[in-house]
């Protein structure tokens, strides 16, 4: 039986917090079939509201009792007990079945605006490249296998018709989506700038090239669309604003690995969003910035191609400032082999150096992260300590931030590996860092 109290049982509200209950059944029954509801916190007991009426408790919805005082953030021990009727059993010769239910489980409380884990299509990219059954297919059973209800999708990645994809087609992976109990995010938007080698798109080409994406975002249902942070541009990103309002999307311009907000291309496009005081055009950070060592699998990868005093140095010193010169002397000395090339060029492009503390100061502007992972090899916290520094910045920083935390898997290209049981295992691996320290 699935545990009536989830990783999301505590959930902190303006002037209280909800207990959010599991229906501990098999099919959906009537509100009015919950009883004798209790709830304790910590060992001390909370007078509960329980929703009422004529309504009905959906089997994958959760029921949120509501308790109104005040709750410390951290970790808390909840107790539920509560009386089930269930309406088309009989329980004896007097009434219908009764069922007593109780339940007790630590659990970390939530913020009130709960912080959304989504997961990224592209962490399918290699069963995509199979081609083994439809993109569409593979995107909806992100979903009914119940890796995550919140998708983000590659418009790339899922139609022949991309970039104009008609409405229809978008409209049914929507109700597809839907029907399994899914919803879309955000949609990776693409900016070909480039018609051939020596002819690039004027304005009002990137401008015609990015609409119907933004138009197939809306019709798939997405909250919003990004872009590599900067290649917009301000013009462009003024004639967008009219149709991200009219469309009910956001713009996220997306910062990641060796980017930083200080270095002059990035803080240019920071300006310009600044400049535009507009909440439909915000930022997003790829935790790939946030490297405190290279992922293992990545190293055994580019170990043939390098020389052994090079690959010493990025496994023991991926931080100091000297490897990223090394790094840079060795590509242009030409001692890579073309074969590598693609895969080297990671630690200039994908692979960032920073501590978590360097977005702070944009943090207003951030409606949304990339939770990036290489591997799942977390010696020495590689992995998760990111997680938990961004968590502890956010609940510092912005206690009620409500953006997605997507789940985004960039190590394909070297690892072979089951997306779905890395992803879960990936999401396992970030609830547990984001759960604030105990008190």
């Amino acid at each position: 039986m699935i545990p009536i109290l989830g990783d999301d049982a505590v959930i902190a509200t303006a002037d209280g917090f909800d207990v959010r209950l599991r229906l501990p059944w098999i099919r959906s029954l009537p509100l009015s079939s919950v009883s004798r509801v209790q709830v304790h916190l910590d060992g001390e007991e909370c007078p509960a509201e329980a929703p009422g009426g004529d309504g009905w408790w959906f089997l994958q919805d959760r029921l949120a009792l509501r308790i109104h005082r005040p709750l410390r953030p951290g970790v808390h021990t909840v107790r539920v007990s509560f009386r089930l009727l269930i309406p088309y059993l009989p329980g004896g010769q007097e009434g219908p079945l009764q069922l007593d239910f109780d339940a007790e489980r630590e659990v970390a409380a939530v913020g009130d605006a709960p912080w959304t884990l989504a997961v990224s299509a592209f962490n399918w990219t290699p069963e995509v490249i199979r081609a083994e059954r439809p993109s569409t297919d593979i995107a909806v059973g992100i979903v009914t296998s119940r890796v995550s209800p919140v998708v983000e999708l590659e418009p790339g990645q899922l139609w022949r018709s991309f970039p104009s994809t008609s409405t229809a087609e978008a409209a049914e992976l929507r109700e597809r989506l839907v029907a399994a109990g899914g919803r879309v995010s955000l949609v990776g938007a693409s900016l070909d700038d480039w018609l051939r080698p020596t002819l690039r798109r004027d304005e009002d080409e990137r401008l015609e090239f990015l609409l119907p994406q933004l138009r197939t975002a809306h019709d798939v249902g997405a909250e919003g669309v990004r872009l590599p942070i900067g290649q917009a541009g301000p013009a462009l990103l003024r004639r967008l604003q009219p149709v991200l309002h009219d469309l009910d999307l956001t713009l996220y311009e997306e910062l990641q690995g060796g980017q930083t907000p200080d270095t002059a291309p990035v803080a240019r496009a920071i300006d310009d969003i600044v400049s535009l005081d507009d909440e439909r055009v915000r930022l997003l950070v790829d935790t790939s910035m946030f490297m405190p060592a290279l992922p293992v699998t990545y190293l055994a990868a580019l170990a043939p191609h390098i020389p052994e005093s090079l690959l010493a140095r990025l496994r023991d010193a991926w931080l100091e400032p000297e490897t990223l010169e090394a790094v840079t002397a060795h590509l242009r000395s030409g001692g890579v082999p073309p074969s590598a090339h693609a895969l080297y060029m990671n630690l200039l492009v994908r692979f960032g150096r920073s501590p978590v503390d360097v977005v702070r100061g944009i943090l207003p502007l951030v409606g949304a992260f990339h939770l990036k992972f290489w591997d799942l090899d977390d010696a020495d916290g590689r992995v998760s300590q990111p997680l938990r520094d961004l968590g502890t910045l956010l609940r510092a920083a912005v206690p009620g931030f409500a953006g997605t935390l997507c789940s985004e898997w960039g190590g394909h290209e070297w690892l072979d590996a089951d997306p779905t049981e890395q992803t879960r295992a990936h999401l396992s691996l970030v609830r547990a860092a984001l759960q604030p320290s105990r008190l």
